[in-house]
C-alpha cells in the first residue's frame, strides 16, 4: 500500500507500461516505432485527439509561442535571484491561461520551450531569443537556446527524446495532474502542479548524476575499478534500476540508438557510455543477483541531451517540455469521464486521548 504500489487508480488509452516484459506502448504504438519516426507535434496530436494529422495543429502551436511581457519580467526577476530553472518554469507557466481547456492546453504546450529557453538565457546574462514560427517544436527550442539554427541530426535527436518520454503510465507528476483536473480545476493549475511533482529528484532529477558517473570514470578501462568501489560503498549506480521495469527499460534502447545516430559512429563519449553500461550490468548482477537492475531511461537521456549541448540543469525542464503533452492528454482523458480522485487512508495513530486543560 505504501506509495500506492499495485493500486489501479485510472483506466487510460494513452500509454501501457509492462515492467516484466520491458514494453512501453504509447497510444497503440511501441515506443521505438513512435519515437524514431513521428514529429513531436504528431505525437502530441495523437495523444490529445487520436490522430497524427497534425499540420494545422503544428501551425497553431507555432503561433502561440511568444510570451507576454509580464511573463518575461517574471523570468528576469527570477534570473536575478538565481532561481532553479524548474521553479522559473513553474512560476511562468502559472501566468498562462486560456478561454477553454483546449485553448489553455495549446498555450501551455507552445509556451513551455519558450519559457525554458528564455529563462536559461536570462540566467546567463543574455537576452531571450524570439521564437520562430517556421520551425518545428524541437527545432525552435534548440534555436531559442542558442540563437543558431540546429542541424537536422540534432533536431531528430531531440525529437526522438521528446517522443520517448512524452507519457509513461500513472507516474507521480501525471497522477498529480489528473488529481487536480478531477477537482474541476483548470489545466494550467493541473500542469503547474505536475511541474512541482516533477521537480522532486526521485521523479525527474537523475539523468545529471548518470552523466556525472560516466565522466568520473573517463575511460572504459577504469570502469570496473570505479564501479566496484561504488557498489562496495553502497552507492546507487545512477541510470540503472527502475521501480517498474524489471528488465531493460525499452526507452534506453531508443535513446541509445538516437544518440548513436546523432553523435556518429566512433564517438568517444558514446563508446565510453556503452562500455560503462556493459561493466555496470555485469557487476550489478554479480553483487545483487536476482535484483534485475537493468539500464533505465536516465542513462541514455544524459548522453543524448549532453550531445545536444544541453547542460545538466536543463535536463529536467526539457523533460517537462515533452511530458507536458502527456500531462495534458491525461487531463483531457480525466475530463471525459470524470470522478473526483479521493483515495482513503488507514489511520495508524493513537486513540482515546484526553485533553489536559491548561492551568489558569
Amino acid at each position: 500500500m505504501n506509495g500506492l504500489e499495485g493500486v489501479v487508480a485510472a483506466e487510460t488509452k494513452l500509454s501501457m507500461v509492462d515492467g516484466e516484459k520491458g514494453e512501453l506502448v504509447i497510444a497503440g504504438y511501441p515506443v521505438a516505432e513512435l519515437a524514431l519516426n513521428a514529429t513531436f507535434e504528431e505525437t502530441a496530436h495523437l495523444l490529445w485527439y487520436g490522430t497524427t494529422d497534425a499540420a494545422d495543429f503544428r501551425r497553431d502551436l507555432a503561433g502561440r509561442r511568444a510570451l507576454d511581457p509580464e511573463a518575461l519580467e517574471l523570468l528576469a526577476a527570477a534570473a536575478r535571484k538565481g532561481a532553479d530553472p524548474m521553479d522559473a518554469l513553474r512560476m511562468a507557466a502559472g501566468t498562462l491561461g486560456g478561454t477553454s481547456d483546449d485553448n489553455a492546453a495549446r498555450n501551455l504546450l507552445a509556451a513551455f520551450p519558450t519559457i525554458v529557453a528564455a529563462y536559461w538565457r536570462l540566467l546567463h546574462g543574455r537576452e531571450p531569443v524570439a521564437p520562430r514560427a517556421d520551425l518545428g517544436h524541437a527545432a525552435n527550442y534548440l534555436y531559442m537556446l542558442t540563437a543558431e539554427l540546429p542541424g537536422d541530426q540534432r533536431v531528430r535527436g531531440l525529437e526522438t527524446y521528446l517522443n520517448t518520454v512524452v507519457d509513461h503510465g500513472l507516474n507521480a507528476s501525471t497522477f498529480t495532474a489528473r488529481v487536480i483536473a478531477s477537482t474541476g480545476s483548470d489545466f494550467v493549475s493541473a500542469v503547474v502542479g505536475a511541474v512541482g511533482a516533477l521537480k522532486g529528484p526521485l521523479h525527474g532529477g537523475a539523468p545529471g548524476p548518470a552523466l556525472d558517473m560516466v565522466f568520473e570514470i573517463g575511460q572504459v578501462a577504469r570502469a570496473e575499478e570505479v564501479l566496484r568501489r561504488k557498489i562496495a560503498a553502497g552507492e546507487r549506480l545512477m541510470g540503472f534500476g527502475h521501480r517498474v521495469y524489471k528488465v531493460r527499460d525499452p526507452r534506453a534502447d531508443v535513446l541509445a540508438a538516437a544518440a548513436e545516430r546523432m553523435l556518429g559512429p566512433g564517438n568517444a563519449l558514446y563508446d565510453l557510455a556503452r562500455g560503462v553500461e556493459a561493466v555496470a550490468l555485469r557487476l550489478l548482477e554479480e553483487a545483487k543477483p536476482g535484483r534485475r537492475l537493468q539500464t533505465n531511461v536516465e542513462f541514455y537521456t544524459a548522453l543524448l541531451l549532453h550531445g545536444l549541448g544541453l547542460e545538466v540543469p536543463l535536463f529536467t525542464p526539457t523533460f517537462a517540455i515533452s511530458r507536458a503533452a502527456g500531462w495534458i492528454a491525461h487531463c483531457f482523458e480525466q475530463r471525459r469521464a470524470n470522478r473526483l480522485i479521493r483515495p482513503q487512508s488507514v489511520y495508524a495513530g493513537p486513540r482515546d486521548l484526553r485533553w489536559a486543560a491548561t492551568p489558569a
